[in-house]
């Protein structure tokens, strides 16, 4: 699986960054003054005018909250995200052109940030294919967050509790196993009581819900539960609900009346089953989240079956099971049972290191390549410097964070528009009863912050450096000549 996240993230990431960045340096002019190349920033132009209408497209084709099927959801998803490289391909040449049209809007900055932007352009094949590469991976740290917080919304508003908020659920493998399962939890946690769950075991099992003023079809629990007065308590949250072997249960918050329960049963090997009718209540539960079918075991074994047990189940009002005491349970139960604490929907964190490389990796770009002067350069910047020691770092400050500005700024900007794009296909449902799209709080407030800390920690970083010694050298003969740079 990491190997695979490796190559997604090598071929959807990185592989664009290294074509925007060669499609830039090779569209670019020779010079600072040379005309901008027509024919690549029209055939990039094009190219990523072309995908953006593609990833329009996708975003309309799978707007819809209607089922999806699996490939389907994974066809547009390969279409969308493909198209999203070559749009950013194509963006490559549109960084040689915006060097050349920030080098023309200088005229009133300081003098030192109007030889960094010079500087920029003067060599604008390196310094294009490098604002390229921040671009690109700016953008894609802004759409891998943008998705990522879209398709956790929608992943919370589909989750389903498994339990009571709290409660402890050791799902038992086999009826062996049962006992060894409820002694090992015992010994982790002795005194606490424990709730049975059972499951009808190998033969046919399938209640149905006469239904009397029943809007929602969702409101129980279609498999049902089956167990004792402990379990149906459980449910309902309150340790006086009345409990009667012979009565099927509706645990639900929802307005509904049900009169009875019919039970169809029989061998596997037999399509031919047998029905048996039980009365049925509605009960409300404590938690309105809790939706569930509850059959008395005595109902099964009224049927001539007996029942199996299928978890333990800790209840939260009598005990709060920590994580830690989870760790030692599993410790001990060593793969013979599965156990499960139900905390609520919890966001994957996964894509927090993602992001973090990425843009990690984008200032490294911005550093390593933008941060040179060419001789000419170093020759204008110490006869700006005055004499002073200090004016190679501010120099070298202003080039950083202007280069890192430029990538930064157009890839949060397309990063927002792509990221919000490919949203819709990342959360088409592939239910069959699939839930509402459901908004997405986008932390719009840490994206708009990129740029600006991205190019502040550039300038900062390079102000740092070391300076070359041969740049040092230069000073000692040429401080002292106070001319100032014309034009």
């Amino acid at each position: 699986m990491d190997v695979l996240i490796l190559g997604i993230l090598f071929v959807f990431v990185f592989a664009p960054a290294f074509g925007s960045a060669r499609f830039a340096a090779r569209s670019a002019p020779n010079g600072r003054h040379a005309r901008m190349l027509r024919v690549p920033l029209g055939r990039g132009s094009a190219l990523s005018a072309f995908n953006l209408a593609v990833l329009v497209y996708v975003a309309w084709w799978t707007h819809e909250d209607r089922h999806y099927d699996d490939f389907a959801a994974g066809t547009t998803i390969l279409l969308a995200v493909t198209s999203a490289s070559v749009l950013f391909l194509g963006l490559g040449p549109l960084i040689s052109w915006l060097l050349g049209v920030l080098v023309r809007r200088t005229v009133r900055l300081p003098p030192l940030m109007r030889l960094a932007v010079r500087d920029l352009a003067d060599n604008r094949a390196r310094s294009a294919a490098a604002v390229a590469m921040t671009m690109v991976l700016t953008a894609m740290a802004v759409i891998v967050t943008t998705v990522a917080v879209a398709m956790a919304a929608q992943d919370g508003a589909r989750y389903l509790p498994q339990g009571r908020p709290g409660a402890l659920l050791v799902e038992v493998y086999s009826v062996e196993e049962a006992a060894a399962v409820r002694a090992a939890v015992q010994r982790e946690l002795p005194g606490v009581p424990m709730v049975r769950s059972f499951r009808a075991g190998a033969w046919h099992f399938i209640p149905d819900v006469e239904k009397v003023d029943l809007p929602d079809l969702e409101a129980v629990s279609p498999a049902g539960v089956i167990g004792e007065g402990e379990l149906l308590r459980y449910l309902t949250g309150d340790p006086a609900t009345p409990y009667d072997g012979n009565t099927a249960v509706v645990v639900t918050s929802d307005d509904v009346r049900a009169d009875t329960v019919t039970i169809s049963y029989g061998p596997l090997e037999t399509d031919a089953l047998s029905s048996r009718s039980v009365p049925a209540i509605v009960v409300r539960p404590t938690d309105p989240e809790v939706k569930e079918l509850f059959i008395p075991a005595k109902v099964i074994r009224d049927l001539g079956y007996q029942p199996r047990l299928d978890k333990l189940i800790i209840d939260p009002s009598v005990h709060r099971t920590s994580r830690a005491e989870q760790e030692r349970i599993d410790r001990r139960l060593d793969d013979t049972a599965t156990t499960y604490v139900e905390r609520g929907f919890e966001a994957s964190t996964g894509w927090y290191p993602i992001v973090a490389v990425v843009i990690v990796t984008a200032l490294g770009v911005a550093l390593s390549v933008t941060g040179r002067g060419g001789p000419r350069t170093t020759r204008v910047l110490l006869r700006l410097g005055g004499g002073s020691a200090a004016a190679p770092r501010l120099f070298a400050a202003c080039r950083a964070g202007i280069g890192t500005a430029c990538g930064a700024a157009a890839g949060t900007v397309a990063g927002c528009v792509v990221g919000l794009l490919l949203a819709w296909p990342f959360t088409a449902p592939i239910e069959w009863e699939p839930v509402p799209r459901v908004s997405f709080g986008t932390p719009w407030l840490s994206i708009a912050a990129l740029p600006p800390v991205l190019s502040l920690l550039a300038a900062l970083i390079a102000a740092l450096a070391p300076v070359p010694s041969k740049e040092g050298a230069s000073g000692r003969r040429l401080f002292g000549n106070r001319n100032v740079m014309a034009g």
